[in-house]
């Protein structure tokens, strides 16, 4: 990952008050291996480089964990009861806890393809529909953000959406128009053949 672009993307993500908020509560559960990751992260920057509001598109948090101790449904509505009450009240209803852990019971059932176990939160973000939009951050206890970015922070800076050079996913068409319609800015990436 360019250091130039990492010190970028941490002023960007500073910069965005209800993200930093999200990331403080996220912290102080102290949740195994958690990550914000998705819309929440990549959504601030494509913001700031196209001149629109910070929280311009973003209708949710997505906070992984991973926690391989339990993998039964109960355990994790556990930790999204914990959550709704530790996130401040306009933003607990858009926190989206899913433990990493547990995803491929039931990942090939809700989106119809086949999803191997996970080692750690950010192998998740290596699966994701575009390269582009596989980033997530986690605040440390002593201030620092660590960010994770499987395929580098080039594409997201260069306003490029590529898919997931790893994973043929069915949905990237579907996440491209989607983006196309709040950043028209973004040039798409088509899949390969």
């Amino acid at each position: 990952m360019s250091e130039a672009l990492a010190v970028r993307f941490e002023a960007i993500l500073r910069a965005t008050p209800n993200l930093m908020r999200v990331l403080s509560a996220a912290r102080d559960l102290g949740l195994p291996d958690w990550l914000i990751t998705s819309g929440a992260i990549y959504q601030p920057v494509l913001n700031s480089l196209t001149g629109r509001d910070a929280d311009h598109g973003i209708k949710d948090y997505d906070l992984f964990y991973y926690d391989p101790s339990d993998l039964s449904y109960e355990a994790e509505d556990v930790v999204i009861r914990a959550a709704a009450r530790a996130f401040p009240p306009d933003l607990a209803p858009l926190v989206e806890v899913r433990n990493q852990a547990r995803v491929h019971l039931w990942f090939e059932a809700h989106f119809g393809e086949a999803y191997a176990p996970l080692s750690c939160s950010a192998e998740a973000l290596s699966r994701f529909t575009s390269a582009t939009f596989a980033v997530g951050a986690a605040l440390e206890a002593d201030g620092r953000l660590r960010i994770e970015a499987p395929f580098g922070l080039e594409d997201l800076f260069a306003l490029r959406l590529r898919p997931n050079p790893l994973r043929a996913t069915k949905g990237f068409a579907r996440t491209a128009q989607r983006a196309l319609e709040r950043w028209p800015e973004l040039v798409v990436e088509a899949p390969a053949a």
